[in-house]
């Protein structure tokens, strides 16, 4: 039993040295992560993936996410429309007028003396708009 006598004033010591030993904290400062709040704005990439990934939500009324490649005869044509376009603008630019009829659109392009008209006739619901440019001068290149 004397030996327990003697560890009792050895622990009261120990626990005395750690007891009376200083202890420093430092202040405790929030610091926001997201860019929203005054976070850092590296951040906002990160936290946008994050957000999608975890994002299982489909829009029911959205058409198929896969990107449709039109095909080579749609990019034909319109570059073939296109390429008409053109060529009537040129045709006005030397004095000419005409009419360019597609599936979508009617161009009609009048010259009279200086004055463009230009028509354009939707197709699918008859709405028409005009542009018209006065003093124009064809003989003038």
């Amino acid at each position: 039993m004397e030996s327990n006598k003697r560890l009792n004033p050895c622990l009261c010591l120990v626990a005395g040295m750690v007891l009376g030993s200083t202890v420093q904290a430092g202040e405790l400062v929030y610091q926001p992560i997201n860019p929203n709040f005054g976070g850092n704005p590296l951040n906002g990439s990160y936290l946008l993936g994050n957000a999608q990934a975890q994002n299982d939500y489909k829009d029911p009324d959205s058409r198929s996410s896969s990107f449709q490649q039109r095909s080579a005869l749609d990019r034909f044509t319109d570059s073939l429309e296109s390429r008409l376009l053109n060529q009537l603008l040129t045709d006005v630019g030397e004095g000419n007028s005409g009419t360019l009829v597609t599936d979508d659109f009617v161009v009609d392009i009048q010259d009279d003396s200086g004055n463009l008209t230009v028509r354009i006739e939707d197709r699918s619901t008859g709405e028409t708009t005009e542009i018209q440019v006065d003093g124009l001068d064809p003989t003038n290149p």
